[in-house]
């Protein structure tokens, strides 16, 4: 199972426009197909990637917790 959010191009203005939050995301090639799964505080999450990885699409879900963000992920 995956997101079933939009995604967003992963640039710099998505990763400023992140909410500072606890959330499960996925990053995808410019095809749309997910190539990574993590969960984590969206903000940092975020700025790995666009830093360090290889990814060109990015989609979130918000969580309550760190705990949550956990579970949300297992069940991707």
């Amino acid at each position: 199972m995956s997101l079933r959010k939009r995604w967003r191009p992963l640039t710099r203005s998505t990763v400023g426009e992140t909410p500072d939050a606890y959330g499960v995301v996925e990053f995808g090639d410019e095809d749309g197909a997910v190539i990574e799964a993590t969960a984590g505080l969206l903000p940092d999450v975020l700025r790995e990637e666009l830093s360090y990885g290889d990814a060109a699409k990015v989609r979130w879900k918000r969580a309550q917790s760190k705990s949550h963000a956990d579970r949300l992920l297992d069940d991707l």
